[in-house]
Order: C-alpha cells, then sequence, then structure tokens
C-alpha cells in the first residue's frame, strides 16, 4: 500500500485483521517502507534491487527506537548510495561477518599450540591481559589510538616493560594470522605502527665462587634428589633449563664428550660440549628402566614440570633469594668468560644466534683483559709513572 509517510500515519498505522503484517510504502522516497506486524511491532526498512537485480533489503530502525525524521533522513541517504551503485544490505552482512577479538583469539591460540614451545605463555597473556578488554568487540572496533593507551596503561599498572612488549607483539600477531587467513574486518592491524617501548631487560645477576659452594650444599640437601644434578650440569654446560629437563640419554654421547639438543630455541639442533666435571655429573645421574629422559621426576619418569618449589628453598637456604634459575646460564657464561674464553667460543657454547645476545658478557671479557695487562705491568717490573 503506498501513502505518503509521516510521523502520524506512521503512529496510527495497524496491521488489519487476518493478516501477519501489512507493508505501506511511502510515495515520495523509492523502496523506504514500514512493515506494520499484527503482534504491534513495526519496523522502517529500504528495499531496493541490487546491480544484480535482486530485491534486497536494509533494516533502518524499529519504531520507537528511531523518530520517523531521522528514518527518512536515513532512508533517502541509502536511496542515494543504492543509485551511486552501492548496496547497503551488502555492507551490513560483511560487517556481521567481522568476527570479534575473542573468536580470532581462540583461532590464534589453536594455531599457536601446534608449533610454539612457549605457548602456555602466550596463552597466559592472550586470557589474562588481552580478551578481558578487546574479547568482546568485533575486529574493526578496535582502533589503533585505543590500543595504545590502553598499552600505556598497563606500564602505569606497574607491569614490567618486557611484559606489554609481550601484550603488544601477541595481539599484533593475532591481525598478522587473520589478515593471513582471510578473516572479515583485519584488513588493518590496529597494533601495528605503535611504537615498541624502550627497555633494557637483561637483569645481569653472576654467581661468584663463593656463592657457587653455597648453592651446592643447599641443592645438596633438596628433598628433590634430582635438584643437585639439575643445578650442577646447568652450571657446567650454560643450557636452557627446559633443554636440561628434556635432554634424553640417546642425545648424550659420553664417548665424544658431548650432548646434542636436537631442538633449541632457535630452531636449530646444537651440540654441547661435555667437560670431564660435567661428565661427572652425569655418570652419576640415577638410571630407570625404560625411561628415556636424562634427569626424569623420579615420581612420574616424565620431564619435571616445575622444580620451583625445591629451588626457592634451595636459593633461600643459600642465602640467594635474588638468584633466578635462569641466571645460572648467565653464571656458566661469566665463569667461561673469567677464564679467558673468548665472547665468540662462548656464545657458540650457549647456543646463541645472534652475537649481540653473548655482547652482555662483554663487560667481564674487559675484566679478564684489565687482569691481563695487570698481570703483564706487574711482571715488568718498571715504575712508568715515576721514570724520567
Amino acid at each position: 500500500m503506498k501513502v505518503k509517510l509521516d510521523a502520524n500515519t506512521c503512529l496510527t498505522a495497524y496491521c488489519e485483521p487476518g493478516k501477519k503484517k501489512i507493508v505501506l510504502w511511502d510515495e515520495i522516497v523509492t523502496g523506504f517502507c514500514l512493515e506494520v506486524r499484527s503482534s504491534g511491532g513495526k519496523t522502517y526498512y529500504l528495499r531496493f534491487f541490487d546491480q544484480a537485480r535482486r530485491q534486497r533489503q536494509h533494516k533502518i530502525g524499529a519504531y520507537g527506537d528511531i523518530t520517523f525524521d531521522q528514518a527518512k533522513k536515513e532512508a533517502k541517504r541509502l536511496r542515494s548510495e543504492v543509485t551511486l551503485g552501492g548496496d547497503p544490505a551488502a555492507k551490513k552482512e560483511e560487517k556481521r561477518a567481522v568476527p570479534t577479538y575473542a573468536v580470532l583469539a581462540k583461532q590464534h591460540l589453536e594455531h599457536a599450540k601446534t608449533y610454539q614451545r612457549s605457548y602456555d605463555t602466550t596463552e597466559m597473556y592472550v586470557r589474562r591481559h588481552i580478551v578481558p578488554r578487546w574479547g568482546k568487540l568485533k575486529l574493526t572496533e578496535i582502533h589503533q589510538q585505543d590500543v595504545a593507551k590502553w598499552l600505556a596503561v598497563k606500564a602505569d599498572e606497574g607491569l614490567a616493560p618486557a611484559t606489554v612488549e609481550k601484550i603488544r607483539v601477541i595481539f599484533s600477531r593475532s591481525f598478522e594470522l587473520a589478515s593471513r587467513w582471510g578473516i572479515m574486518g583485519s584488513e588493518k592491524n590496529p597494533v601495528r605502527g605503535i611504537p615498541r617501548r624502550k627497555f633494557n631487560n637483561a637483569v645481569e645477576r653472576f654467581l661468584t665462587t663463593a656463592e657457587a659452594k653455597r648453592l651446592h650444599v643447599a641443592v645438596e640437601a633438596s628433598r628433590n634428589t634430582q635438584l643437585k644434578h639439575i643445578v650442577g650440569l646447568l652450571l657446567l654446560t650454560g643450557a636452557r633449563v627446559s633443554e636440561l629437563l628434556n635432554a634424553k640419554w640417546e642425545h648424550v654421547h659420553i664417548d665424544r664428550r658431548s650432548w646434542l639438543i636436537p631442538d633449541s630455541k632457535t630452531g636449530k639442533p646444537r651440540h654441547v660440549p661435555l667437560s670431564q666435571p660435567a661428565i661427572g655429573v652425569i655418570e652419576q645421574l640415577p638410571r630407570f628402566k625404560d625411561c628415556p629422559y636424562l634427569i626424569p621426576n623420579p615420581e612420574t619418569l616424565k620431564p619435571f614440570v616445575s622444580i620451583k618449589h625445591g629451588w626457592d628453598k634451595a636459593r633461600r637456604d643459600a642465602r640467594l633469594s635474588d638468584l633466578r634459575i635462569h641466571d645460572l646460564r648467565h653464571s656458566a657464561a661469566s665463569f667461561m668468560i673469567n677464564a679467558g674464553i673468548d665472547l665468540y667460543a662462548v656464545g657458540k657454547v650457549l647456543g646463541h644466534a645472534d652475537h649481540k645476545s653473548t655482547m652482555r658478557y662483554g663487560h667481564l671479557a674487559n675484566a679478564t683483559l684489565l687482569a691481563a695487562v695487570e698481570a703483564g705491568a706487574a711482571k715488568l717490573q718498571v715504575d712508568w709513572a715515576s721514570a724520567g
């Protein structure tokens, strides 16, 4: 039924008895109509033909939610868009197809689980930090300025700079994956372009010989009978904790004094040379029937999930409360460098893919060189400062 739609007509319109609905078409704006249902509900629409001559419908709004004037103004705007070749209904469908970040986060984590060694860390950051803030928003509703402000707030809340950076990287990675997978709404990455905050995450802590002796006594007394072997080999090889806890007997070659790490952090296998003291520790290790692991949990015969409890007690007993388990790797490097070994060789032992990682120990090498020139000067036995 064609009528001159106005506020009063829409107010008094009703569905005739026996019908489910009627449609009142505006005489002025082509395709603008009011659908009146037997339930009493009323809705404004614009109906039109797209470029393929298919009839399309775009919902403008429910009567009562918007005024008649607002509905007519929007109908005119949409009509102009259709006249110029646009398709408001298709745009609305595309917008509806854009997922929320929570949906993308789930896909991101499913993908990460297939290859990431640090999956648990990624999952924790997504669950604790990113999803609570952005999970309910569609990807197109997440904007760079808002993300930048949020990261700044995270930093102000006291999170370590390295933690904030990790959150930024993971969040950005979600959008990179979405773009690769062709997910609707991922055309722009709202995290890309936000500057990385400068920070120095290299907290340096090195054991002295005296501290190493105290730690040795503490781990020997630990209820975790494997802890002394773990700590000893970490100090003697410079290996990462995860590498040692997952080490297998088949990769240890006593005759060649070598330990193969088939899947290191860099993604490449590497050989760790074994000193005689390291071989001594390995030869003392208990062997368990049908267990392939070098230092398993004796109760499960699987790699330790965590050695935190035993480690925390041992370092407290040794009066080394600030010592982290990863500092044993730093300490292994410091003992080698202070013994006169050059940085390149130390980097190869530690499995550094980039020499920059080894350069953090450069000041230790300088101390060794300083000791060398001091020894040379003493041997010379000439006081050049007082000569002449």
